[in-house]
């Protein structure tokens, strides 16, 4: 291990954020939840740190905001702090997750399968890709909701083994149902999943991870929390967790993560979705009351933890 490898792993395990110190221990260092570590450090999560920041704002019936819309205001409310807490180590054994979670397993779930927004007739595939994934990470492996939700996912898939939020066809921003699979159990899937897994991961392989017309420039740029955004390090992360670490079409991928890593071993927050920029200002400024509002644990172009933890996850996959 590298000096400035090292440095950054002590930087990961330091006290002050209970959530990025367990998951360095399990993830990365590979401790076992038994391991005394690991077991004080879990219970300080929900008690410091930034799962307690949220968790001081949820209303006594599990909701953040207000009741009536669990998936607005954009990134504030119920929905959005879930998929937080989701990446921050609490399940659903805190009755304070599993009162927030069940009310949005049961309001997102949908007659075809699916999950969809609060008022939606119809499942959509981002929604249904994030809350499914989440859910897993929550402790509800098990539900049949999440499984129908997955199933869902398997029908939903276009036949160039990509999915769309946003019409027909595929799209490399649609990367949601990926990563719930890589969530999920690998002795769980069905034969519908492993086949939609390499379906899509030959998809996003083909296209290299970010072939897809003009080049955009937020997918080169890594944020957190990542919402429903995609960047090199989502892609990264979902098909290193999936077992494709090893194929050559991740190179420039792979390459520009290690070129976008500090000489203190750390890595940034390159800047905090969502982009009220460019084109979509225009349409905010029309439609005010929809403008989300940026919410972000950590400073804009300063080292993250976040950041830092998922990119050294994915180069541990790597063997590196």
């Amino acid at each position: 291990m590298g000096k400035e490898t090292g440095g950054a792993i002590d930087w990961l395990l330091e006290e002050d954020e209970p959530s990025v110190r367990f998951l360095a221990l399990t993830q990365l260092l590979e401790k076992s939840e038994k391991d005394s570590e690991v077991k004080a450090t879990k219970k300080k999560i929900g008690v410091e740190g930034w799962a307690a920041e949220i968790l001081a704002k949820q209303k006594p019936g599990g909701w953040w905001v207000h009741q009536e819309n669990l998936y607005r205001p954009k990134y504030l409310s119920t929905n959005w702090m879930l998929l937080i807490l989701s990446d921050l180590g609490l399940t659903k054994d805190d009755e304070r997750i599993s009162r927030a979670a069940d009310l949005w397993r049961d309001r997102f779930s949908k007659a075809d399968g699916g999950f969809g927004s609060d008022g939606a007739s119809r499942s959509h595939l981002c929604i249904a890709g994030n809350t499914a994934r989440a859910l897993i990470r929550l402790g509800y492996t098990e539900d049949a909701k999440v499984r129908s939700a997955l199933e869902w996912l398997v029908k939903e898939q276009a036949s160039n083994g990509g999915w769309s939020c946003f019409g027909s066809g595929g799209n490399l921003d649609s990367w949601e149902g990926m990563s719930a699979f890589a969530a999920y159990p690998r002795a769980m899937w069905t034969k519908g999943i492993k086949s939609a897994v390499e379906s899509g991961a030959e998809f996003y392989l083909r296209k290299s991870m970010d072939q897809q017309g003009a080049r955009y420039e937020p997918w080169y740029r890594f944020h957190y929390p990542v919402h429903y955004y995609y960047d090199l390090l989502v892609g990264l992360d979902f098909m290193t967790s999936l077992g494709y670490g090893a194929d050559k079409r991740l190179s420039n991928a792979v390459a520009l993560l290690k070129e976008k890593r500090g000489q203190d071993g750390r890595w940034n927050l390159d800047k905090v979705h969502p982009d009220v920029e460019g084109g979509m200002a225009d349409w905010y400024s029309k439609h005010s009351s929809q403008a989300p509002t940026p919410f972000t644990l950590e400073k804009p172009g300063r080292p993250s933890k976040m950041v830092t933890l998922r990119a050294m996850l994915v180069l541990k996959r790597l063997g590196e």
